[in-house]
């Protein structure tokens, strides 16, 4: 059995043919259509979808899963709130359009609580009964699984970490990429250093830039103190942090859990284990998957 696994993004649509077992046999991308008033996304994954449907026929797929951007009621498959990057998705009806046209089983959730899901099936969470995912990148994301099941909140917004307050702000704020790069930038200004990426910072703070190391110094103090609340708050058995981010590891990952460790109040709240997340872009598109099989079981 196959199942098409589609991830909607702000910036771009990934999709693939995968197997029950989470093994990729096809994929690819495309951009995310928006105007200034609107968006093509329910038209785009419609021909995706039927395009996939009718090259790879002997697939013979079963399901459509769908990883989406935005606040999704998975039980209808619908967006009920969208911010300003995808104008017009609110109210977007993921699920019924595609079962209406195709007449194959849909289900529809977050991006964050897929990834989640993702690093829980085959990923950094493997094994762990309960997970908080925080995904770090122009914002701050987050996912929990508590007993082996999602947490979606009352109204589907549960794991909204990137919302968290550290001392008057919310912390996507202080300790995102985006907050990384202005910080860097503002301490360049004037020196002649234009153009700077996350990628970049990190390697000047790998050759010893001191602007760079500060910066990410701070970002990790921040991010430390959210962590410290999510450990006392849930006491997670494991805290993936994923993202672009997440391929700093060789650099972040000893020097967050020790600034976690430091500020902890005893030993006890010490258990959670910190790891960078693993499997990357496709972690949506598993975590989609997963979702299904166990709605469909």
């Amino acid at each position: 059995m196959y199942y098409i696994c589609i991830d909607i993004g702000g910036t771009s649509i990934k999709y693939a043919i995968l197997n029950k077992e989470g093994e990729i046999f096809v994929g690819g991308t495309i951009p995310t259509r928006v105007t200034s008033n609107g968006n093509h996304i329910l038209k785009d994954i419609k021909k995706l979808t039927g395009d996939l449907i009718e090259q790879y026929r002997n697939y013979k797929v079963k399901g459509i899963c769908v990883s989406s951007a935005g606040v999704v009621d998975p039980d209808k498959g619908e967006i009920i709130f969208s911010g300003p990057t995808i104008p017009g998705y609110k109210g977007t009806k993921i699920k019924k359009e595609i079962e209406k046209i195709f007449n194959i089983p849909c289900e529809v959730e977050n991006d964050v609580n897929c990834a989640a899901l993702g690093e829980y099936w085959k990923g950094a969470g493997k094994g762990a009964e309960s997970m908080v995912c925080m995904t770090i990148g122009t914002g701050i994301g987050g996912a929990i699984i508590l007993n082996g099941k999602l947490l979606n909140g009352t109204g589907y917004t549960a794991g909204e970490i990137g919302y968290m307050e550290i001392n008057g702000e919310h912390i996507q704020n202080i300790a995102s990429a985006r907050s990384l790069v202005e910080t860097v930038q503002e301490k360049k200004e004037g020196k002649g250093v234009a153009g700077l990426t996350g990628l970049g910072i990190f390697e000047l703070a790998k050759q010893g830039d001191k602007d760079c190391i500060e910066a990410i110094d701070t970002v990790i103090t921040n991010l430390s103190i959210g962590i410290r609340n999510i450990i006392y708050l849930l006491n997670p058995k494991i805290i993936v942090i994923g993202g672009g981010i997440a391929e700093q590891k060789e650099y972040l990952e000893e020097r967050i859990r020790r600034e976690v460790d430091r500020g902890l109040i005893g030993d006890i709240f010490k258990k959670t284990v910190i790891k960078m997340a693993q499997k990357g872009n496709h972690a949506g598109m598993l975590g989609a998957l997963y979702g299904f099989l166990n709605k469909h079981r």
